[in-house]
């Protein structure tokens, strides 16, 4: 007789939490361990979960969002902008060919020059915020030069992607390269862009973080980082880095999600 084996096999949220909480299993060891207090009354570098937890409520939601409110905005404003322009200029390239090159070479340059080199110089040109609480002109600019050559390599891969027969068709029957491009190239391409897209996000946060680094504003997850470093509170530096992971992990799972929405079939399930 041959037996049957059956294999429990956990979902995968079961799974998420499971490695989720192993990892705050092994931060808490470290704590208390290896990165433990070096000194009477003085921070540990690694704080354990409960202190991080207890200086989230102990500066309070209107201290964390005051500062993410700005920082958030600033990612927004550069998303927009960064992937804009690279979603027009890659359309642009299907219609004019010979465009691709310089496309390609400014996009490489973008990702090879450091945000720390260029982020001075950035300063000096655009400022920073006008007013405490506004947004700054340089996080922006920064948010927006982070993502652009993300999107500009996927949108061009995207719409290449598209297939030769129906291209031909839309030729055959007196169609332009503008009407390839809306009918057969942006929908092959959706889920490439889409991808990109998703990817910009955290990408977009990083860039308006190090932005405020540079200086000309007091308000922004940047400040608060630097005062917290300056003065070793560790706690709350790993506070804002919790944070910030946290708000990276949303903005990348909703963009994925409109994704799923959008392009279904990028998934590889049937519709």
């Amino acid at each position: 007789m041959t037996q049957t084996v059956r294999r429990f096999a956990l979902p995968s949220w079961a799974v998420g939490l499971l490695g989720l909480a192993a990892l705050v299993a092994v931060w808490w060891i470290l704590a208390l361990t290896v990165f433990g207090p070096r000194g009477e009354g003085s921070y540990a570098p690694i704080p354990t979960p409960p202190q991080v937890i207890q200086a989230l409520f102990t500066d309070g939601f209107g201290f964390y969002w005051s500062s993410f409110s700005v920082t958030m905005t600033e990612a927004g404003l550069g998303y927009l902008w960064g992937n804009g322009l690279a979603l027009v200029l890659s359309a642009i390239v299907l219609v004019l060919p010979w465009l691709e090159g310089v496309l390609t070479q400014i996009a490489v340059i973008t990702y090879c020059i450091p945000i720390v080199a260029i982020g001075p110089l950035v300063l000096i040109i655009l400022g920073g915020a006008k007013e405490p609480g506004d947004p700054s002109s340089t996080a922006v600019f920064l948010a927006a030069f982070s993502v652009f050559f993300t999107t500009v390599v996927g949108t061009l891969l995207g719409l290449k992607a598209a297939d030769k027969a129906s291209l031909d068709v839309v030729s055959v029957y007196g169609g332009s390269k503008l009407t390839q491009l809306r009918k057969v190239r942006l929908i092959a391409a959706l889920p490439g862009i889409l991808s990109s897209l998703q990817i910009a996000v955290p990408a977009a946060f990083l860039g308006a973080v190090l932005g405020e680094y540079f200086g000309k504003i007091d308000v922004g997850v940047g400040p608060i980082l630097v005062g917290a470093a300056v003065t070793l509170n560790s706690p709350r530096v790993w506070v804002i880095f919790l944070l910030c992971a946290l708000v990276a992990i949303i903005g990348y799972a909703v963009l994925g999600l409109v994704g799923r929405l959008v392009a279904p079939w990028s998934t590889g399930k049937a519709v």
